[in-house]
């Protein structure tokens, strides 16, 4: 059972066969493999970069932190990261034990509208393995059951095929996934967990198992995934260098990539007067939170001031997440270094985590933050991140209410599952999840009323 690194969106996944052979074909070569329950508890201590949307197979997933060192065997047959795994070999009862085994270790009690106890899902799990299970689409059919009935809609099954094209998903332009491992001097380093068959990166000569040093001529060891995709990103057909240690104790090689495959940018804005005053609005829209949004709003932030904007609006209608990194450094940009953005909660340790800002805002003049009821998860982090360090004004709707975290782990015949791992808890200490954010005003306010607003927020807060 392996934890991924990024869970895809569900529009336009990318799918593709993968380098080997995949589930019931064969031996098939998994990079950075951890052995069954460690890779359970290597997920269960998920960073906290999730996708999330709200409905249908659109589910929310978390990026998962391996906590644990894989067996190493070189690609020349010295040592390279590799298990070889048959699905044939996992019988069915196993199958359907190692996804209990999942929700067992990891699944956050209070994420399901239905109690949960260990005492009562043991007893679950004894009904369930009573008889034989005689085929692999039965056992994939009592996991989705076992799976519903926690009440979590955000907790459920993958098959493999919907596995596969999750496990392919490309959010850095020349086709493949980074995932973070942990080294032997307490830091990370970013192997290749999943390429596109023909991509890129591929085509160049990076092979599922690479470890990635560095991206045009910079040091990426020690960043994490989500910033090193960001490095990756460009404009179509544009070229990015990138330097590549093949297996553990392979060579280094040094390749020119050209991008094909690229996100569309989620950031719209424009500069409008305000009426009877001379001073002007920098009015910004971010649709999604993708690899692309921290980038391009301070491209949009740095224009628009450079245009005279005096106050600014952010809307995050019916934005209903994406990367939560990408929100949780879109929330830095507008936050005093030290202040808190989230705060995460969970049964396992290293799921307790705070987020902080490292530098001071990019802006210090009013600010204006629009939400709906579609506004959920991502950008609900950056409303309240905002709102409670009195950064932001909050005018609209009361937000969705998406705070849980999840994370996605294969399992041994090609399937995998989501799993609640986590919640999201505001810096005020408000859960997020069935709640969701109040607003200020139900109405667009005067600038000088926000100010005002604002000002008063901030006494409460000294004092």
């Amino acid at each position: 059972m392996r934890p991924l690194s990024y869970a895809p969106p569900a529009p336009q996944p990318r799918a593709g066969p993968g380098p080997g052979p995949g589930p019931g074909r064969g031996p098939r070569s998994v990079a950075c493999a951890l052995r069954f329950p460690d890779a359970l508890r290597a997920a269960a201590a998920a960073a906290a970069v999730s996708l999330s949307l709200l409905t249908g197979n659109a589910v929310g997933a978390a990026v998962a932190a391996a906590a644990a060192q894989p067996t190493e065997v070189c690609r020349d047959g010295v040592a390279a990261v590799a298990e070889e795994v048959r699905a044939e070999a996992v019988t069915n009862e196993q199958l359907v034990e190692e996804a209990w085994e999942v929700v067992n270790e990891s699944f956050l009690p209070d994420a399901g509208n239905r109690p949960w106890s260990p005492e009562m899902w043991m007893q679950r799990k004894q009904d369930i393995l009573q008889g034989t299970i005689k085929s692999r689409a039965r056992a994939h059919d009592i996991i989705q059951k076992m799976l519903a009935s926690l009440g979590d809609p955000y907790t459920r099954f993958l098959s493999p095929s919907e596995f596969s094209k999750m496990s392919k998903y490309d959010m850095t332009g020349i086709g493949l996934n980074l995932r973070e491992i942990p080294d032997d001097n307490g830091s990370f380093k970013l192997m290749v967990l999943g390429l596109l068959l023909d991509g890129p990166a591929y085509s160049a000569g990076v092979r599922q198992g690479d470890e990635l040093l560095s991206v045009n001529g910079i040091d990426v060891r020690g960043k994490s995934a989500f910033d090193a995709s960001s490095m990756l990103q460009g404009p179509k057909e544009t070229f990015v260098t990138i330097k590549v240690k093949h297996g553990d104790c392979g060579p280094v090689e040094s390749m020119k990539v050209q991008r094909q495959l690229v996100a569309r940018t989620p950031v719209f804005y424009r500069l409008e007067k305000r009426e009877n005053d001379d001073s002007s609005v920098g009015y910004i829209r971010i649709k999604e939170f993708n690899a692309m949004a921290k980038k391009d709003l301070v491209s949009a932030l740095r224009r628009l001031q450079n245009s005279g904007a005096s106050y600014f609006v952010l809307d995050l209608r019916d934005n209903l997440g994406g990367l939560v990194q990408a929100g949780i450094e879109t929330a830095k940009l507008f936050l005093n270094k030290g202040d808190t953005v989230i705060y995460t909660a969970g049964r396992d340790r290293q799921v307790q985590n705070t987020f902080v800002a490292e530098n001071g805002p990019m802006i210090s003049t009013p600010l204006m933050l629009l939400v709906n009821n579609r506004t959920a998860s991502a950008s609900e982090i950056v409303a309240s991140a905002l709102h409670d360090n009195c950064k932001a004004v909050l005018v609209g709707e009361r937000t969705f209410g998406k705070g849980l975290i999840q994370s996605v782990f294969e399992l041994h015949d090609g399937s995998g599952i989501i799993v609640t791992i986590g919640k999201y808890v505001t810096p005020n200490h408000k859960d997020i999840n069935g709640n969701g954010i109040e607003p200020d005003y139900n109405r667009l306010p005067d600038f000088n009323e926000a100010r005002d607003y604002l000002s008063r927020c901030r006494f409460k807060e000294l004092s």
